[in-house]
């Protein structure tokens, strides 16, 4: 299960003949006309909402190959943007370039995106903790008193906040969210995040990961509300081995914190340029990517 530094990271993708749409923190977005778009994965990882000068050695196999598997698990919900990730299905165009999409793209529909991202917490933790002990609550929502950091809330919530390709993400109340997305819509999309986790939760649960929280994105297609973009990955979620868990303070985990728990170590002062990672920061990093996919889908990686 160990990575290492000779596996390539991909920080960039170059395909000269391709339309490139977007470059986010993550993930490149090509045109393919015919309303389709090729997402592919690259190794960067970002903290503190900058993109760091060191990849992740086959982070963005397991960002794809991780939505694959929630896209799949919760087709019976929700449908997705999905169309393939076969590479040998894609146009010739894009099939030439096979050894650098393999198990780190897929083709999906072009979605009308709403502009804000769903968040659900089951458990107190980073951000939330920190507002909770100065206002007793989170996002604009009332909590009991005397909860502890990690501990589970009564129910899921839902905290939303707006999306932004560079920079910072900003809470938003649902009531804004209703401002900007419709009453109907909002509720909508809060109730299906809220739904989708409790599955996810008690899945993972019994693979032996805590879903501290998460993010989700949707947009609308032909077939409605859609998910889209990355699903469940430790990227876009807090993951906790559950054996060893214990309410009361930080917790171990799988996701990217081990990367905010270096940056936070050296005291970096979260303004550009961000630094490098050391070799060793990168390795376990990649590390843990790789447990959090082998324990939660128990699938073999496609590289």
């Amino acid at each position: 299960m160990s990575s290492n530094l000779l596996d390539p990271v991909i920080l960039q993708t170059e395909f000269p003949d391709l339309q490139l749409q977007t470059s986010g923190k993550v993930r490149d977005v090509y045109q393919l006309g015919g309303e389709r778009l090729l997402f592919v994965a690259t190794d960067r990882i970002s903290a503190f909402d900058y993109v760091l000068a060191t990849g992740i050695p086959n982070k963005g196999l397991v960002l794809t190959q991780m939505s694959l598997f929630w896209f799949d698990f919760f087709s019976d919900i929700v449908p997705n943007h999905l169309l393939t990730a076969d590479v040998d299905g894609y146009p010739k165009e894009v099939r030439k370039y096979a050894g650098r999409l393999t198990g780190r793209s897929m083709i999906v529909q072009r979605a009308q995106m709403f502009p804000v991202e769903c968040v659900v917490r089951g458990y107190i933790s980073g951000s939330a903790w920190k507002e909770y002990q100065v206002s007793g609550k989170v996002c604009g929502i009332d909590l009991p008193a005397g909860l502890r950091e990690s501990e589970a809330f009564p129910e899921p919530i839902f905290t939303p906040s707006t999306k932004a390709i560079s920079g910072h993400d900003e809470n938003i109340s649902f009531a804004r969210m209703c401002e900007i997305v419709g009453a109907a819509t909002a509720s909508q999309l809060r109730d299906l995040t809220l739904r989708i986790y409790k599955k996810a939760a008690a899945y993972a649960r019994q693979r032996g990961i805590i879903i501290a929280d998460t993010k989700f994105e949707f947009g609308r297609t032909a077939q409605g509300i859609t998910l889209a973009d990355e699903v469940l990955t430790p990227d876009s979620s807090r993951f906790w081995p559950a054996d060893k868990y214990v309410f009361g303070r930080s917790q171990e985990s799988y996701d990217k914190q081990y990367v905010r728990d270096y940056l936070e170590q050296i005291r970096w002062n979260k303004q550009p340029p961000a630094p490098a990672l050391p070799a060793e920061v990168a390795v376990r990093t990649s590390e843990k990517y790789l447990e959090a996919y082998f324990q939660l889908t128990g699938r073999k990686l496609d590289v």
